[in-house]
């Protein structure tokens, strides 16, 4: 590594001044989560500690020691600190994932090959961590948030196409009230049978015991067992290895090994939870575009503070996706805002068409 030109000293130890406190807050934060976890995903975040610990005492060396004015980390980093011991580590792991994407290092002179190449795998390991959060959410959380957006677009779109045709505001709040009640028991029910039905298909799909009992009596030279093991996807040398150690096995004496523990499938959830969270999130997201008119406003007045009630739901519904899906939260909230307004916007403009008509 080139040793820097005295002129250029000043700005280079400010820029590593910079990483130092950046490193630090980063270990600091995967310690922080490691704490609240334990077994393999505690060891996997100590260790994420550990490597920006050494990227700690690369820049460290480099200063000649600590400091004497040490920068704040960057407000990314302090934020990501403050929520890691507050919020649930999903929320902590899909912000460290975007933010492991952008390294420093890449366009940094005196970053280490090994520095570039760590930061890039620590994107991936994050990525990891967060897939395990992502897969335990990912049947409550689905029927939550897509819940909670069909209840925003749905009911916003039911109010301003029925308010479009110049009817009373009791008609808007009552049909609003109504399309709630209606979407929410719908929601809950197609959640529950949808849910239930994947479980019971998947059920059916999973490997059985009922030839156990009965490989004792197999032929170790002859049998069919492989042919099972062939069945479920294995290649034939493998299965015909598989099927004669189950059945040494079973001839020695030993508990009759399990013919079908070869296959998984993903957990969907629970029927009931997935229904609760459906129902409860569709009509949280209902109520929002009745409000106006339940508070007593109405005309151009109520359809305003809708429109912005919704709106912010909206962006809060689509960001809250984009993170945890390790997307760009903004880019997803816009997405998410446009879809329903749009929606609405259809409605709205039918609503008018019909009122026009109806006149």
């Amino acid at each position: 590594m080139s040793t820097p030109a005295p002129e250029a000293w000043a700005a280079d130890r400010r820029r590593w001044a910079q990483y130092l406190a950046d490193e630090r807050a980063e270990a600091h934060v995967y310690r922080r989560l490691a704490a609240t976890k334990e077994g393999e995903t505690r060891a996997i975040l100590e260790q994420l500690a550990i490597a920006e610990g050494r990227h700690e005492a690369h820049w460290l060396a480099l200063l000649g020691g600590e400091p004497t004015r040490m920068p704040r980390a960057s407000l990314r980093t302090r934020m990501l600190g403050w929520m890691a011991g507050r919020f649930g580590t999903i929320f902590v792991l899909a912000l460290a994932q975007n933010a492991e994407a952008r390294s420093p290092y890449d366009g940094e002179r005196f970053a280490t090959p090994a520095m570039r190449a760590d930061e890039k795998v620590h994107h991936e390991v994050v990525r990891g961590l967060a897939a395990r959060g992502r897969r335990r959410l990912s049947g409550t959380f689905r029927a939550a948030v897509f819940g909670a957006n069909d209840g925003l677009v749905s009911n916003l779109a039911l109010v301003l196409g029925i308010g479009a045709t110049g009817v009373a505001p009791q008609v808007v709040l009552f049909s609003g009230v109504a399309g709630l009640l209606a979407g929410a028991l719908s929601m809950g029910a197609g959640e529950f049978v949808s849910v239930r039905s994947q479980r019971e298909m998947l059920d059916a799909t999973e490997p059985g015991t009922y030839g156990d009992q009965a490989l004792p009596d197999l032929d170790i030279d002859s049998n069919e067992l492989a042919l099972v093991y062939r069945a479920r996807g294995m290649d034939e040398a493998t299965a015909d290895a598989r099927a004669r150690k189950a059945i040494a096995e079973a001839h020695a004496g030993r508990e009759p090994v399990h013919t079908g523990a070869i296959d998984t499938h993903e957990v969907v959830g629970g029927a009931w939870r997935a229904a609760g969270s459906s129902f409860l999130f569709f009509a949280s997201g209902a109520v929002i575009p009745v409000l106006p008119w339940l508070l007593g406003l109405t005309g151009v007045a109520a359809v305003l503070v809708a429109l912005v009630l919704v709106g912010l739901a909206l962006l809060g519904t689509g960001a809250t996706v984009g993170l945890l899906s390790g997307a760009p939260p903004l880019k997803r909230a816009l997405r998410q805002l446009a879809i329903g307004f749009g929606a609405a916007a259809v409605t709205y403009v039918l609503g008018l068409l019909f009122g026009v008509s109806a006149g």
